[in-house]
């Protein structure tokens, strides 16, 4: 081998050094979505979860009869962090460390060009769902917290009728997937779904 192509060689092995030690250390740089908390018990908001997966939007929806307002119309939209949503497409279940947030939006038919329907306009809170086994053992290793701002929250008292709810109706690990288009069919294919929900199905289906 000449010295002019041991030359060249040893310059691309050099670059091809330089790039793998940035991929690896770019890497280990990435902020990982796991959930965060202060010092007191309080959950830190994920500030970047519409960088997560996007899992749906409901609208004006309500899990009791009667109320609202027809004039006042409010969005809610479900976003997951990423490694979640691939455990569950490969399991259909939840794994720990998972965090849902449902951001609620308001909504507004008077804007811009538009001449109907409505569309979203300003955040007027944020609901988590976390699942971390080993903090929130007692509660079966899910807790919830309400936002109102990006500040860090107190969690939701553990009897409040959103987690009764959630434990009664939802379709997979306490969560309400039934309402979640591209999660619904793993469900169904990994035979994942709750007793609870299997029991709604079927007095929905005898009506």
């Amino acid at each position: 081998m000449d010295n002019r192509l041991r030359t060249l060689l040893t310059v691309a092995a050099g670059a091809l050094a330089v790039g793998l030690a940035a991929v690896a250390s770019s890497r280990a740089e990435a902020p990982a979505a796991a959930p965060r908390y202060t010092a007191d018990g309080k959950m830190e908001f994920p500030k970047d979860y519409r960088t997560w997966v996007y899992l749906s939007t409901g609208m004006d929806m309500s899990y009791q009869e009667g109320g609202g307002n027809p004039d006042n119309h409010i969005f809610d939209s479900v976003f997951v962090n990423r490694e979640a949503y691939e455990h569950f497409q490969k399991t259909g279940h939840w794994p720990d460390k998972t965090v849902m947030v449902l951001e609620a939006r308001k909504g507004a038919s008077k804007g811009s060009i538009n001449k109907r329907g409505q569309f979203q306009t300003e955040r007027l809170g944020a609901e988590i769902h976390v699942k971390d086994e080993a903090r929130f053992k007692a509660t079966g290793g899910w807790a919830f917290f309400g936002f109102g701002d990006e500040q860090p929250a107190p969690m939701t008292n553990p009897g409040a009728g959103c987690i009764r709810c959630h434990e009664a109706h939802g379709a997979v690990d306490t969560t309400f997937v039934q309402f979640y288009p591209t999660l619904l069919p793993t469900a169904q294919a990994k035979k994942t779904f709750s007793a609870a929900y299997l029991k709604d199905l079927a007095a929905e289906t005898a009506k």
